[in-house]
């Protein structure tokens, strides 16, 4: 891991990991009050705390290491995320942009990921164990579980004005193989750790996506008594 001091012990928002640990007074907690672009582009219909409606999924990263602090934080939080029976099926794999690894995790990834991706801190192999700890069975949640460890470390990122970005376009059985995955385990997704960069030095296909996206409203994702589906 980077050997680097964390910005981003206190959790008023006025340190962040990218400003080096410098105070921000006039920066505002992601976790009590909605970024600008964020206030511009989501409007939830209901009272929920802003760090849910700040993360979002970035691409333009600096290039910077992550430091070992925030990292570790991150891994912390998705530690902490619920479990059923507590088997906890949840994995990271991960090399940093120093580790002789490096080009190795970047090549898993699709040509069109790994023209942003060369830019995060780290990256992320997220792999889920498919059987019960307690008889060897298969267990049907794993992949529900770890997502909610994803969920829990992408919302530490946010607080720490990181960018996480999940990743479906790389190469699923490469990736097994070059974490020497066993064979009760299984590669879910990859994830992109960095600092944020202006969306401009991102390619120009890609500048214009550069937004937080909205979602559906609650009455097509919500239904009481049983499922409807208009389409």
């Amino acid at each position: 891991m980077t050997d680097a001091s964390s910005g981003s012990d206190g959790i008023d928002g006025e340190e962040t990991a990218a400003d080096g640990g410098e105070a921000v007074a006039a920066e505002r907690s992601p976790l009590t009050e909605f970024t600008p672009e964020v206030a511009e582009h989501r409007d939830p219909d209901h009272d929920v705390a802003p760090v849910f409606v700040n993360r979002w999924s970035p691409r333009a990263m600096t290039g910077e290491p992550v430091a070992e602090a925030d990292l570790l934080a991150l891994f912390e939080a998705a530690r902490w995320a619920p479990s059923s029976r507590n088997n906890q099926h949840w994995r990271f794999v991960y090399a940093e942009r120093d580790d002789e690894a490096w080009e190795s995790y970047l090549d898993l990834l699709a040509e069109g990921n790994r023209t942003w991706a060369a830019d995060a801190g780290a990256l992320l192999v997220v792999v889920s164990k498919t059987t019960s700890d307690y008889n060897g069975e298969p267990v049907g949640s794993h992949s529900f579980d770890t997502g909610a460890a994803w969920q829990n470390l992408a919302l530490e990122a946010t607080r720490r004005r990181l960018a996480t970005h999940p990743i479906g376009g790389f190469d699923h059985e490469a990736a097994a193989e070059l974490v020497d995955l066993p064979d009760e385990f299984e590669v879910e997704a990859m994830v992109a750790v960095g600092h944020r960069a202006d969306p401009e030095t991102l390619p120009e296909d890609l500048r214009d996506r550069e937004v937080p996206k909205g979602r559906r409203p609650l009455d097509e994702i919500v239904f009481e008594g049983r499922f409807e589906d208009e389409e």
